[in-house]
């Protein structure tokens, strides 16, 4: 029985506390009274993970046991989540490949011949081929790489099907060949509660067209609490255009969720509690830190890059997408979900190396900022952890780096329109079209590995409602020109962050630090 999450309150016996700062990390002594937000232990991994898979497809919800649904002459279509998740990587063999050799087992016993496997990367960059190896796993790679398994083209007109419009007007457009098959199976890994159900088939193999309807500012300003559906204008965006989709093409969502068990065993100390670290968890800490700070630049991104975690699979539920995702949305709220008794004055967040958009590349500026205003500052169900007017504290090095392949259009981003304007709604109005249907980075999306052109002006609205709802933003340790271009500020010490926090909150703020990863969800009360 694993131990749930809980809150701590510092006081004078409250160690130095781990603090993720990039490609770094380190031990913060916080001020007293300061509340610490950790998640729940990790839970146990199904004991016989195949067998689940077994029983999930043999035994779905609201759809017919897979079996029954695949016939010979058939046109079926798999599809699976990109490199985007889970974060950090995980161990091989992926379980996407394991459900994916499952139902191609499946497919071959009902004589189905016609089969695709299609990457739902959405307007993310393309998948390589390792890169799609590691996660379907060789056999599979083997068999249909690569004229069957290849990323999705959100830019491949001739491809690309209009299904139809929403009661609200919002075009629903797929990839062509899942649009007209007879049956689409997708195979998800829910990490947080920002994936998975509805959104799966309509976003991961959408095209601007699409998700330029709830991927805006408007969109993401209401979405109040993007953990909490009823209080999210973009799940009803996700609701109503899967209303659609069900009406012209039958989805079997498989989809699975995972534990904290975030780092493997020579980083161990990284998934405890500090208080319980025990001799050997002090000096690992100490050997890697100094290794890591040693390392040039280049090899220390390489290795943490390298990093695959452990996890174990704590669920495997199948069947139709609304009543899977409900399944699956309780695994993930019980792995994740802290209760909190009201927001405070200040939010401490520590930013760790990784995000689903930098996998195997750089953690630009633009991506930290939506790593943390658009994804920790959001993982909270109810209220923010910080209250409106507040102040969000930010460990991360900001350093004005980026990867010339994967995020061209972010380097022009950052270079020409910030320095004209940061606000959200004057970035949409004047830049997004110049952006979308740039011919160049269109060229780079659909023939190189470039995200595509619009892609850092969705990450800058991510952050949207956190602009909204902050009076400050502050990054300890923060490269002061990068982070001045974005219109936040920097300090050296946490110190002298609260020092310049103090207009804002006093000189006495109530602090809560969301201490991640492993994720933690605030369920701020």
């Amino acid at each position: 029985m694993s131990r749930p999450g809980f809150v701590l309150e510092v006081d004078e016996r409250t160690p130095a506390l781990l603090v993720h700062e990039g490609e770094g990390f380190g031990l913060r002594k916080l001020p007293l009274g300061s509340r610490v937000v950790y998640p729940p232990e990790s839970l146990p991994g199904l004991r016989d993970v195949d067998a689940q898979i077994h029983r999930a497809v043999h035994h779905p919800l609201g759809r017919p046991p897979l079996p029954e649904l695949l016939f010979a002459g058939m046109k079926l279509t798999i599809v699976f989540d990109d490199l985007s998740i889970p974060l950090p990587p995980m161990r091989t063999p992926d379980i996407r490949s394991r459900i994916i050799e499952q139902v191609l087992e499946l497919a071959a016993a009902a004589g189905v011949d016609d089969v695709e496997l299609i990457a739902a990367n959405s307007l993310h960059r393309r998948m390589t081929p390792a890169e799609l190896r590691r996660t379907v796993g060789e056999r599979v790679y083997r068999s249909f790489f690569p004229h069957h398994l290849r990323n999705h083209d959100a830019e491949d007109r001739a491809n690309l099907l209009e299904v139809g419009t929403t009661p609200h007007g919002e075009v629903v457009e797929i990839n062509r060949r899942a649009a007209e098959s007879d049956l689409i199976v997708y195979v998800n890994v829910t990490l947080t509660a920002m994936s998975g159900g509805a959104k799966s088939v309509s976003v991961g193999l959408g095209s601007y067209r699409s998700l330029k309807h709830h991927h805006n500012v408007h969109t993401l300003r209401h979405s109040r609490s993007f953990n909490d559906p009823p209080n999210s204008a973009m799940h009803h965006s996700y609701d109503r255009m899967a209303g659609v989709l069900d009406a012209h093409v039958k989805i079997f969502q498989i989809e699975t969720t995972v534990n904290n068990d975030t780092f493997p065993s020579q980083l161990g100390f990284l998934n405890k509690r500090e208080w319980e670290w025990s001799l050997r968890d002090q000096a690992a800490y100490l050997a890697v830190k100094r290794a890591n700070e040693l390392a040039p630049a280049g090899r220390r991104r390489q290795l943490w890059q390298r990093t695959v975690a452990p996890y174990g699979v704590t669920s495997v539920t199948a069947g139709a997408p609304a009543e899977v995702h409900e399944v699956t949305m309780r695994h993930v709220l019980r792995q994740q979900l802290t209760e909190v008794d009201g927001p405070a004055d200040v939010g401490i967040f520590g930013l760790p190396y990784i995000c689903p958009y930098n996998v195997n590349s750089i953690m630009n500026p633009i991506l930290v900022m939506s790593l943390g205003l658009g994804y920790f500052f959001n993982l909270y169900r109810g209220q923010p952890i910080v209250r409106p007017g507040g102040v969000a504290i930010y460990y991360h090095p900001v350093r004005n780096e980026f990867h010339p392949v994967h995020h061209p259009s972010y380097i022009d981003f950052f270079e020409e329109v910030l320095a004209e304007t940061t606000d959200p709604v004057a970035i949409e109005a004047k830049y997004e079209e110049q952006f979308a249907t740039d011919p160049w980075y269109v060229h780079l999306y659909r023939n190189s590995y470039a995200y595509h052109g619009v892609h850092p002006l969705y990450m800058w609205y991510w952050g949207a409602h956190a602009l909204e709802h902050l009076g400050e933003v502050i990054f300890v340790g923060g490269d002061r020109r990068t982070t001045a271009r974005m219109g936040f500020r920097s300090a050296s010490t946490l110190d002298d962050a609260l020092e310049m926090a103090g207009d804002r909150v006093g000189r006495s703020p109530s602090i809560t630090y969301l201490h991640a990863p492993p994720l933690t969800m605030a369920d701020v009360r």
